[in-house]
């Protein structure tokens, strides 16, 4: 019986002279491989249909716990604005790195929407640090390391919040405040809009220079920090944008 799934492929491993083997990062089955028989021919339909980061609708023999056998593919979208732009392919290795490290830690199916939703942000031309920076953020509770942005983290006040300390794990209030890195108050109202928006509903994003590099350096700290990913997708990611 045939199964139809939608996914993006992860990873791909080359099988013999004409197959392969990719992974799929689904919703229903999480990572699943997939036999790709023939597809590595010239004269396969499939060839093309069956690179890293193709998104779209897989006909397949589900084996669960096996590799399953691929059938067909129709193609959802195919990314073109990622693709025809080096550095853009660069945030999409990170962020599908991160993500199938943050999917075998936690096993959460909704990262598969978060992560989708954010590539099709980028693919849109937003704004592709913020994005990488929003999905960072709603990563960290499912990492078992969220922030607390609602209140001291130190003495649970609302009101009067200073800062946001990366070595506390959250807000700092007026009274709590000793020798904190002061971010700016800018800074401390978007990582916190970044933490609760909803990906799907974003449609601008006007944000300064200075505050967009001031959170991403925030999170980078953080991540060192409390995360234990070193990711080496990061790290060229980094190297090329000279953050």
């Amino acid at each position: 019986m045939i199964t139809k799934v939608e996914g993006i492929i992860v990873n791909e491993t080359p099988y013999g002279d004409t197959s392969k083997i990719i992974q799929l990062y689904t919703f229903e089955y999480g990572i699943i491989g997939i036999m790709c028989k023939g597809v590595m021919s010239m004269k396969s339909r499939l060839r093309a249909l069956t690179i890293k980061f193709t998104y779209g609708s897989f006909y397949i023999y589900y084996k669960e716990d096996k590799l399953s056998i691929l059938k067909d593919v129709d193609v959802l979208n195919d990314f073109k604005t990622i693709k025809s732009d080096i550095v853009l392919i660069s945030y999409l290795n990170y962020l599908t790195e991160l993500t199938t490290q943050v999917f075998k830690q936690s096993g959460e199916a909704i990262l598969y929407k978060l992560y989708l939703a954010g590539i099709k942000k980028m693919n849109a031309s937003m704004n592709p640090l913020v994005i990488t920076n929003i999905l960072e953020l709603k990563y960290l509770p499912f990492l078992g390391v969220g922030l607390e942005l609602d209140s001291c983290i130190l003495c649970g006040n609302t009101k009067n919040i200073v800062t946001l300390d990366a070595d506390e794990g959250g807000y700092v209030c007026k009274n709590c405040y000793t020798n904190q890195v002061l971010v700016s108050s800018k800074t401390v109202k978007m990582i916190r809009m970044y933490y609760y928006v909803a990906i799907d509903s974003i449609t601008d994003l006007k944000i300064s220079e200075e505050i967009v590099k001031e959170i991403n350096f925030f999170i980078n700290r953080y991540y060192e920090r409390y995360t234990g990913l070193y990711l080496n997708s990061k790290k060229f990611l980094l190297k090329m944008l000279d953050l």
